[in-house]
């Protein structure tokens, strides 16, 4: 989102200047994580329970607007998922391993397919939880331009053969914040080029994605040609008015919302309005799969809901639930104003939400 990027651009300066890479405290390239013993992963596909997912056995793909798994197109029934707990602050990383249980459940429960990240999950037990779950990951490898190219080739060699991974992501809303080091547009289009280029000689098997602020110009798509998918961050209201009609016109290759929703605080009460919230998330979701590739014409390959979970570091003390945001002249219903810490379909505590149920009876068996 437009602020997260904003705030996570000023907190990643702050820790330049203190000399402390944002993605490098212990591990030189990740997230520490606790790879499995006998170095492997989990073959092959479904759920660990026996029963079925979205994604089967098959190798990931893309044909014309379709992301396909083992030749199926597939939808993204997705979220956003950075976990940061009561007190702690972000970056380097959120805690994938202290939340993975609970949230990898709840998320199976309302039928959710896919994660998007903001860091690179080096913890291959979480990866293994999250394929048993028969969730997949949209991977983000690169979105720092402090950290060199090559990091995003660390991560692509070290994940590229574990089955939860369904495509990389480089770059979050790059064309706002610059890289998160206001690197100019031409410069931060360069790198991703440069890296995208990289990871299309380690592995032929994922597609590559960038994730964008609202919609890019033909020029910028054509100037990027190993971008195989395109994440659209857009927060216009209660819909998404002509946007799929523009992409439609714009390029043939997939496309799917990386980032929409709505926050649970209304500034014009002001106070918790989490009602309106799970009726952004329904009438948004259900405009998705009206467009979906999956029907005639359609031109969507899903979403990624913002966000999984609160994140108290935002906007004050990260110990408490703080309010306030801005109104940047538009943004999400109903207020307009994107307020940092109550964007979760779920609360800190992890209690649902309406969101979440809206979520559920859009995308649950």
């Amino acid at each position: 989102m437009i602020l997260r990027g904003l705030v996570f651009s000023l907190l990643m300066v702050a820790i330049q200047s203190c000399a402390v890479a944002p993605s490098e405290p212990n591990d030189p390239i990740g997230d520490g994580g606790s790879p499995r013993a006998d170095g492997g992963v989990p073959d092959g596909g479904g759920s660990a329970d026996g029963g079925t997912d979205d994604w089967g056995n098959g190798a990931i793909s893309v044909d014309g607007r379709a992301i396909k798994a083992g030749g199926k197109a597939v939808q993204l029934k997705g979220v956003c998922w950075n976990p940061v707990g009561k007190g702690h602050d972000h970056p380097p990383r959120g805690d994938y391993a202290a939340f993975a249980d609970k949230d990898i459940a709840l998320m199976k429960a309302a039928g959710i397919n896919v994660v998007r990240t903001y860091d690179t999950i080096r913890d291959t037990a979480v990866l293994d939880k999250l394929h048993a779950a028969g969730i997949r990951v949209i991977m983000s490898v690169y979105a720092y331009g402090g950290d060199p190219a090559s990091r995003a080739s660390e991560h692509v060699t070290a994940l590229k053969d574990h089955p939860s991974i369904l495509m990389w992501s480089l770059g979050n809303e790059w064309n706002y914040n610059g890289l998160y080091t206001n690197m100019s547009f031409n410069d931060s289009m360069a790198r991703l080029n440069q890296i995208a280029a990289a990871i299309k000689s380690l592995d032929s098997k994922h597609p590559i994605a960038t994730v964008y602020g609202e919609l890019p110009s033909k020029a910028t798509i054509e100037a990027m040609p190993d971008i195989d998918v395109w994440g659209l961050n857009m927060y216009r209201g209660i819909t998404f008015g002509d946007a799929f009609t523009r992409w439609k016109d714009l390029s043939p290759k997939p496309m799917f919302v990386a980032e929409y929703g709505a926050d649970a605080f209304n500034a014009k009460i002001p106070g918790y309005d989490p009602e309106s919230q799970g009726k952004a998330t329904h009438d948004l979701t259900q405009e998705i799969l009206d467009h979906s590739t999956a029907n005639k014409g359609g031109v969507c390959s899903g979403g990624t809901i913002f966000e999984w979970s609160d994140e108290w570091w935002k906007s004050g003390n990260p110990s408490q639930h703080d309010n306030g945001g801005t109104a940047p002249g538009g943004g999400p219903y109903p207020d307009g104003t994107f307020n940092e810490e109550w964007w979760g379909i779920v609360d800190v505590d992890r209690n649902t939400r309406p969101a979440y149920e809206a979520l559920k009876s859009l995308y649950a068996p």
